[in-house]
């Protein structure tokens, strides 16, 4: 039996997705709706791949070019949720940006009662890069806890407990001070499951009563005011992420005095992951 050739192109949801429209779940759900035509015909299936040649509209608006991939660092404070909309009408993250953000979606999601760094992406396939557990990328964290642990406690999370039949794997987790009736502790973990260090306290008979993320993989809060948001230099990002290709001249949006970003230099991308200003503004040196 002859198989059948693989179709050219790529599927509609991702060129979604790395124009910004939406994540790649959210694009499919996009599609499903009836939102998007392809070449004048309305599709309602993610399974169709397109190519450079076919034009694509989304709400009656022709597709973007799609932009270079950039990153944001957002310093979340406590009292918002991650979501676009809030069914309970409370103020969300994406209220709280700068009127001249770009439209940009938030690299996984810190609670409504937790703070510290959260990633702003404009490129969906990035989005989904850096939330895949198979990336492996380390998540610290600051946490304040009602009470003590002893380090036979610490040890158990460090060799990993099951919660209601959940199973968590290892933590990293260091007792670092013990303030009145409260402790600080630093956590790191790389699953990142939902209200994962919360649940991991109440499982260790403690209650969690503040929650500061501190970094994310390579990025870091550093000093990030509350509410403030700083851009990620192109270079880091093409390092950190592994885009070798520089993004073409038509691509590249350009800052108010006209210039590129900075050529790559000999640095360690590694480094912490400064960053430009709150709306893509010529990078500082």
């Amino acid at each position: 039996m002859t198989e059948k050739p693989t179709p050219s192109g790529d599927r509609i949801a991702k060129v979604l997705a790395r124009a910004g429209v939406a994540s790649r779940r959210g694009a499919e759900a996009i599609i499903e709706a009836g939102r998007v035509q392809v070449n004048g015909v309305v599709i309602t299936s993610p399974a169709l791949n397109v190519t450079e040649r076919d034009r694509i509209v989304v709400d009656n608006k022709p597709l973007a070019e799609p932009e270079a991939p950039r990153i944001w660092l957002y310093h979340k404070p406590a009292g918002l949720v991650t979501t676009e909309r809030d069914e309970k009408g409370r103020k969300t993250v994406f209220d709280a940006m700068p009127a001249e953000m770009p439209r940009v979606m938030s690299v996984g999601r810190l609670d409504i009662a937790s703070e510290g760094l959260l990633l702003l992406t404009n490129d969906g396939e990035l989005k989904r890069t850096m939330e895949l557990p198979a990336t492996g990328w380390l998540r610290r964290y600051r946490v304040r806890i009602k009470g003590s642990l002893s380090e036979a406690k610490l040890d158990e999370l460090r060799n990993g407990i099951t919660v209601d039949g959940v199973e968590y794997a290892p933590v990293e987790v260091k007792f670092d001070r013990q303030q009145g009736a409260n402790a600080w502790l630093t956590m790191g973990l790389r699953e990142g499951k939902n209200r994962e260090i919360r649940r991991l306290m109440e499982a260790m008979g403690v209650v969690v009563n503040r929650l500061l993320r501190i970094s994310y993989g390579p990025f870091q809060l550093g000093t990030l005011k509350p509410g403030a948001v700083e851009e990620v230099k192109q270079r880091i990002v093409r390092d950190q992420m592994g885009l070798r290709e520089t993004p073409k001249p038509s691509m590249v949006k350009r800052n108010t005095k006209g210039k590129r970003p900075p050529p790559k230099r000999g640095t360690n991308a590694s480094a912490k992951a400064k960053s430009t200003g709150s709306t893509g503004k010529t990078p500082r040196r």
